[in-house]
């Protein structure tokens, strides 16, 4: 994407746009902070289900008398629909009106949240979770660009970015004890929930978000070839992604499957070139901060997802713990993650977004280093909680820091746009990475006894060594990128003197 010799993950686009550390908030009224608080609710939503519903698998599988090969789309389903349609859903964002979208996509997901409380079959739960997961691609970018276009570029939006993280952090903590407390009941709950939950969302956000401002009068023309090419070339390059374990990278499946999606990809790339008003204004991906926080977030939720797939598989099928007992295990991270975020903003602004996405990362190596000292025996507390703790440090500074950075410098006409790339990344690389760890996890984790704990910690280890090595390589590049930023800053201000 990038044009010149720099390589093309970059992690700050302009680092002269940086954040003054002096400039201040002005004080938020009452109206402001409920929006801020419906859209943080929205975010609060997607998390607290995703967390909820993946402790609810085993029983759903049980229930509905599903096989493994079939109940692993209760969860990849969501992904596929949430991966696949982001674009499309930043960019409708755009072009119809952030709060309309919003709204229906915010009521689009109570209604399949119903469904797959009260379905009894397996299909439909799968389908109702994929239409959740295309909701949420929806919700998602539509809300952040809410945001990003209502406080402006600087302290305000970085204290606003940070609040907003510390909800999603908060929705995930708090949805890992309902999950396993609701699974107690029954999996059913876990869908039912958070029915009130978005319709709470859905009034608030009818009383307290704005609406779109006027259209300028004439007609508008729609991308649909653009449209319906890059939405049905995410749900292929997703859905190989989460199958490709299953087929083999090598296969001759997969191999059509990759090169379906390049060329679905070419095609809309040809389409945009040619289209008067396109989807996606191809020279936005020559903004390389955008680029290269789109790729820190793909390692970011790739290497955390695959992390957490590990550490549930340790807890609960080597070490026998219950899902509550895993939840309270991860519980630290998400209640630090929580008392940081809001304060995460200041520090944006004092030291820049790819500082704080390298902090982010050095804090998930040294976690994900740690880890790597468990075995069939290992203490809480020695050996787990530092990691936890050390997660609960990386996520508001890596999470801020990216949001920040993708959406700095943006016109606010192409604000959902940029939220949909980011969140792109963040989805994409959660399915990407996961697959090769699961690749390298050669183990049959139903196959305990047959092999052997010792033979699962290989296993595990092997899954977490991925992960940190990931991690390393995207700390080392986010430290390049930080350390040319400053060059530029000192080279700006000696050109300005």
């Amino acid at each position: 994407m990038a044009t010149t010799t720099e390589p093309a993950l970059d992690f700050e686009a302009d680092s002269t746009r940086q954040v003054s550390p002096e400039q201040t908030d002005a004080r938020w009224g009452g109206r402001l902070w409920g929006m801020l608080i419906v859209l943080c609710g929205a975010m609060f939503l997607d998390a607290l289900d995703n967390a909820m519903v993946g402790i609810a698998v085993p029983p759903i599988q049980s229930d509905l008398g599903m096989s493994t090969s079939a109940v692993q789309w209760v969860v990849s389903a969501y992904v596929l629909g949430f991966g696949g349609f982001l674009l499309l859903g930043g960019r409708l964002a755009d072009l119809v009106g952030r709060r309309k979208i919003l709204l229906a996509a915010v009521g689009v997901f109570a209604v399949a949240s119903l469904v797959g409380g009260i379905a009894d079959s397996g299909t439909l739960v799968i389908a109702a979770r994929f239409v959740m997961g295309a909701s949420a691609a929806f919700t998602a970018p539509a809300g952040l660009a809410i945001i990003m276009t209502t406080f402006p570029e600087g302290a305000a939006r970085n204290r606003a970015v940070s609040i907003y993280t510390a909800c999603g952090a908060a929705g995930f903590s708090l949805g890992l004890i309902l999950g396993g407390l609701l699974t107690e009941l029954g999996w059913r709950w876990t869908f039912l929930l958070p029915v009130p939950v978005a319709l709470a969302v859905l009034f608030g956000a009818l009383a307290l978000v704005p609406r779109d401002p006027a259209r300028a009068p004439g007609k508008r023309s729609y991308d649909v070839a653009g449209a319906v090419t890059v939405s049905a070339a995410m749900l292929l390059l997703v859905y190989t992604i989460v199958m490709a374990p299953t087929y083999g990278w090598g296969s001759a499946r997969t191999i059509g499957q990759f090169a379906g999606t390049a060329l679905l990809l070419a095609l809309f790339v040809t389409i945009e070139r040619k289209v008067e008003e396109p989807l996606l204004r191809l020279g936005l991906l020559r903004n390389k901060g955008l680029v290269g926080a789109a790729l820190a977030a793909a390692a970011i939720l790739g290497t955390y997802m695959s992390f957490q797939f590990v550490g549930s598989l340790y807890m609960q099928t080597l070490r026998g713990w219950s899902p509550l007992e895993m939840a309270l295990a991860f519980l630290p991270a998400g209640l630090l993650i929580a008392a940081i975020a809001p304060n995460a903003g200041k520090l944006v602004g004092k030291f820049g977004p790819a500082w704080m996405i390298f902090a982010g990362f050095v804090a998930y190596t040294a976690a994900y280093l740690l880890f790597l000292q468990i075995d069939e025996n290992s203490g809480y507390v020695a050996t787990m909680l530092p990691t936890m703790l050390l997660i609960g440090v990386a996520f508001p500074f890596s999470f801020t820091g990216s949001y920040v950075q993708a959406t700095s410098g943006v016109a606010d006409s192409e604000q959902g746009l940029a939220a949909g790339v980011l969140q792109t990344g963040y989805q994409v690389g959660a399915a990407v990475v996961l697959a090769v760890v699961t690749a390298t996890m050669s183990v049959d984790h139903e196959g305990k006894t047959a092999h052997g704990a010792a033979s699962l910690m290989d296993s595990y280890r092997d899954g977490v060594y991925v992960v940190a090595g990931i991690s390393a390589v995207t700390m080392l590049f986010a430290l390049i990128s930080a350390l040319r930023g400053a060059a530029r800053r000192r080279a700006a201000q000696a050109a300005g003197n």
